[in-house]
C-alpha cells in the first residue's frame, strides 16, 4: 500500500473480498492497520465490532438494490409508514433489520423502493449497527427500535448522531486511502448540473477490491475511474421539464460514460480533472470530485457507546 494507496491491495494479495468473507475481513485489517492518521479504541472489543460493523455494511451494500429518486414516498407498506412530521418510521411490531432489508434488498422480481443515494448510505449503515447490536448490546438495538417506531432521524442529524469523520479539506486523508466500509462523498465540481437535485454528488460505500457501490445497478458497481467519469458526464445530461425545472437525463450520462471509456485519450483527459481533492462548500473552481474525508459509525458496545449517548439525548 504505497502511499497509503489501498485501492489495489486486494489484487496485490489475490483477495476475492466480493465472494469469500476471510479475504474481505483481511481487507478491513490490512487497511485499518495501514492508517495514516492514529485509530483510537476503548477496547479489542470495539475495535473487532467496529470490524464486523464494517462487514456488515459491505455485504448490505452489495445487495442493495434501489429506483433513484429524491422526492418519492416509497417503502413496503406492511412494516413503514410515512408522515412529514416523522419521516418513515416502523409500524409497531415491525423488527427493524428485517423492515431495513424489506426496503432495501429486493429479490429478483420484487419491488425496488425509491431512495435518494444519502438516505441509502444512512439504511445501510443503520442495519449494519442494528446486526452488530442484536448480539452485542441489545439495549442499543431496543434503544433504534423503540426511535424508529416513534421518528427517523436523517440528514444532518443522522451524521452527528451515528458517524464520525477523519480527516479534513484543511488536512486530507490521501486520496486513495479507503478502508471497506467506509462512507464515501463524490462532489459534482459543476455548478450548472449541481443544482439538480440529487446531483450535488455522490453517497457510496467503499466494498474493497478498488470498487464502489452501485445502488442502482448492484451487479455493476464502480470502480475510481467510472466513478469520476460518471459525474463529469452529469454536466452533459441536464435538461429543464415541462415545469422549467432542471432535471437529469441518466440514459444519456450511460451513453456518455462509455463513449468516454472507450477513448483512452479521452478517458485520461477527464479523469485528470476530475481526479482533484473538492473545493469547499460554495466553491466551483479548479477543484474534482474527490473528498478529504470518510465517514464511519460510532462506538457501539457498553460502557463506551457514544450511539446510546446520542439516542438519549435526543
Amino acid at each position: 500500500m504505497p502511499g497509503f494507496d489501498t485501492l489495489g491491495l486486494a489484487d496485490t494479495l489475490k483477495l476475492d473480498v466480493s465472494h469469500r468473507e476471510d479475504d474481505l475481513l483481511r481487507e478491513i485489517w490490512l487497511t485499518l492497520l495501514n492508517c495514516p492518521v492514529l485509530l483510537e479504541f476503548p477496547s479489542a472489543e470495539e475495535l473487532m465490532a467496529a470490524v464486523r460493523i464494517r462487514r456488515n455494511i459491505v455485504i448490505n451494500a452489495s445487495r442493495t438494490c434501489l429506483n433513484f429518486h429524491t422526492s418519492a414516498i416509497e417503502r413496503p407498506v406492511d412494516c413503514w409508514r410515512h408522515s412529514e412530521e416523522t419521516g418513515f418510521v416502523l409500524i409497531p411490531g415491525s423488527p427493524l433489520i428485517d423492515s431495513l432489508k424489506k426496503a432495501c434488498q429486493p429479490k429478483v422480481g420484487e419491488q425496488v423502493y425509491a431512495f435518494s443515494c444519502n438516505r441509502a448510505t444512512e439504511y445501510v449503515i443503520l442495519l449494519a449497527i442494528a446486526e452488530e447490536a442484536r448480539t452485542s448490546h441489545p439495549e442499543l438495538l431496543s434503544q433504534l427500535q423503540a426511535q424508529w417506531e416513534k421518528k427517523a432521524i436523517s440528514f444532518e442529524q443522522f451524521q452527528d448522531v451515528f458517524l464520525n469523520e477523519l480527516g479534513a479539506l484543511e488536512e486530507p486523508l490521501p486520496m486513495h486511502y479507503y478502508v471497506p466500509g467506509d462512507r464515501v462523498w463524490f462532489r459534482n465540481p459543476d455548478s450548472h448540473s449541481s443544482d439538480v437535485r440529487g446531483f450535488e454528488g455522490s453517497w457510496v460505500f467503499y466494498l474493497g477490491g478498488g470498487m464502489f457501490v452501485n445502488f442502482w445497478k448492484r451487479d455493476q458497481p464502480f470502480n475510481l475511474l467510472s466513478k469520476c467519469i460518471e459525474i463529469h458526464h452529469w454536466s452533459h445530461a441536464t435538461f429543464r421539464d415541462a415545469q422549467g425545472e432542471l432535471q437529469m437525463d441518466e440514459h444519456k450520462v450511460d451513453q456518455l460514460v462509455a463513449e468516454t471509456l472507450a477513448s483512452p485519450e479521452n478517458t485520461a483527459r477527464i479523469f485528470e480533472r476530475m481526479h482533484r481533492f473538492r473545493d469547499g462548500r460554495g466553491i466551483y473552481a479548479e477543484g474534482g470530485c474527490m473528498d478529504a474525508t470518510r465517514e464511519t459509525p460510532k462506538f457501539v458496545l457498553a460502557p463506551h457507546s457514544d450511539l446510546i449517548r446520542s439516542l438519549q439525548a435526543l
